[in-house]
């Protein structure tokens, strides 16, 4: 990886998350290209990328590729895609990984890293993680809901490496907030318990998190919800802030709130869910620690009789 010359990026996808950062760091000036499938090719040719934002609207005239046309390395590979479409992808970008390529993820969970190491090797890749409520629309338009809309990105042996360095400064002010983590796993670990209760409570209610603290114990069974969540990370090694933990359970308790988990979404709209990846593997290191969640073990059960429903 070149620390002199601007890396060339990656993105993998042009879905919500990819789609949504993919335009920011275009409109931004970097060098992206996103690796497509055919049909979404067609479509941002005709259409161009476009993000409809609260923080501010942005389309663009991305670079893309089609697997087919990938012939040589790239500087970073920025991985989005759900995760149980992960080992698709990987076949797909192949061709792009390189002796200095770097891979980040912004899958959730942690299962995606085993992964990508067993096919890519431990050097090639990094940590990271995203926060973004963002959903692509039937013309494929991205839309971002919400304040949030960041990436976390860091060594897992917590080293300052001159690569990561230059990740850092590529993906600087281009129109949303970056942070070198100092301990990307703990930061991992984090997002896990946030996203893991956010899916759990409102997979499990098939509500929003307004909804649910509107009725009677609603916001108890939240709190509760979250607090099983927090007990596996600390039985994983990974204890919470105090003060993460109250924000956290001030959000998912918010009067009136709209606020649902992206595998909400994805459930009311009958497409698969990545149900094994964030609660299944979840629950399969509290179990291993002697930890058994009850409510999020309900979520999990619910989700995957829905997951064996699309099956049929």
């Amino acid at each position: 990886m070149s620390s002199v010359s601007p890396l060339r990026i990656l993105v993998i996808g042009a879905g919500a998350v990819g789609g949504y950062f993919a335009a920011r760091l275009t409109a931004a000036g970097r060098d992206v290209t996103i690796l497509v499938r055919p049909a979404r090719a067609a479509q941002l040719r005709s259409t161009g990328l476009e993000v409809f934002s609260p923080l501010g609207d942005v389309t663009v005239q991305p670079k893309l590729l089609l697997a087919s046309e990938l012939k040589e390395p790239f500087d970073l590979i920025l991985v989005s895609t759900k995760a149980y479409s992960l080992e698709a992808a990987m076949n797909d970008f192949a061709p792009a990984v390189g002796p200095d390529t770097a891979i980040l993820p912004l899958l959730n969970g942690m299962r995606h890293l085993d992964a990508l190491i067993a096919r890519f090797g431990e050097k090639a890749v990094i940590g990271g993680l995203s926060r973004i409520v963002a959903d692509l629309d039937t013309e494929g338009r991205v839309h971002q809901f919400g304040p949030l809309h960041d990436i976390v990105f860091g060594e897992r042996t917590r080293e300052v490496t001159p690569r990561i360095q230059a990740i850092d400064a590529a993906l600087r002010d281009c129109g949303f907030p970056t942070t070198l983590s100092a301990d990307i796993m703990a930061s991992m670990w984090m997002k896990w318990v946030l996203l893991s209760s956010l899916a759990g409570t409102t997979c499990l209610l098939r509500a929003s998190v307004g909804q649910i603290e509107a009725v009677k114990y609603g916001a108890e069974l939240v709190r509760s919800i979250v607090d099983e969540s927090v007990s596996v990370a600390t039985a994983n090694g990974y204890p919470q802030d105090p003060k993460f933990i109250d924000s956290h359970k001030a959000r998912m308790t918010e009067p009136g709130s709209a606020l649902t988990a992206s595998m909400f979404r994805d459930l009311t709209k009958g497409q698969p869910v990545e149900s094994e990846q964030i609660l299944g593997d979840f629950l399969a290191r509290a179990v291993a620690h002697d930890v058994h969640p009850p409510l999020l073990t309900a979520a999990y059960v619910q989700l995957s009789v829905y997951a064996n429903s699309l099956k049929k």
